[in-house]
């Protein structure tokens, strides 16, 4: 996969993962969660599966992972930061 799009999939599913998790921050964060978060979810996957074959794959399992990954690192920053970041609040 180009760089490229690594950075476009990586802002959009940080865009859904803060969104989900009612965190509201900038593009670049955003970007920081979605790739962040696919090391994360490769990490979870193989706990789970005991595979290595969703480590930054450009699939259903791989896009999954990622997600579940930024989900993650959301709700740590949010327990780090003690409240969320909402841009109405």
């Amino acid at each position: 996969m180009g760089l490229i799009a690594f950075i476009i999939l990586g802002a959009l599913i940080g865009w859904i993962a803060s969104k989900v998790m009612g965190r509201d921050n900038g593009i670049l964060m955003y970007i920081i969660i979605g790739i962040v978060g696919s090391f994360i979810g490769s990490f979870v996957s193989r706990l789970f599966t005991g595979m290595d074959d969703s480590f930054l794959a450009f699939d259903w399992s791989g896009l999954f992972w990622s997600f579940v990954g930024a989900i993650i690192l959301v709700a740590i920053l949010n327990a780090i930061t003690g409240r969320k970041h909402n841009a109405a609040g």
